[in-house]
């Protein structure tokens, strides 16, 4: 997957993080912060993933509703 994909799964991710009310503050707080490092280090998002289910399993749900892997 392309480097500018990537940018544009994390910030569909992040927006989405935003959004919900299935995470309190600080879940959305941490999410971001490390949303927002990925972004910056252009890492793969498989691993983002498994960072982000750390915080909350929200993100399985997530994930699967914005149809990424």
């Amino acid at each position: 997957m392309s480097s500018h994909k990537n940018h544009e799964h994390l910030t569909t991710i992040k927006d989405a993080v935003k959004e919900t009310t299935s995470l309190n503050e600080d879940e959305k707080s941490q999410s971001i912060k490390t949303i927002e490092e990925w972004i910056l280090e252009e890492k793969a998002s498989g691993t983002l993933k498994q960072e982000l289910l750390k915080i909350s399993l929200y993100f399985e749900e997530l994930f699967s509703e914005l149809g990424i892997k």
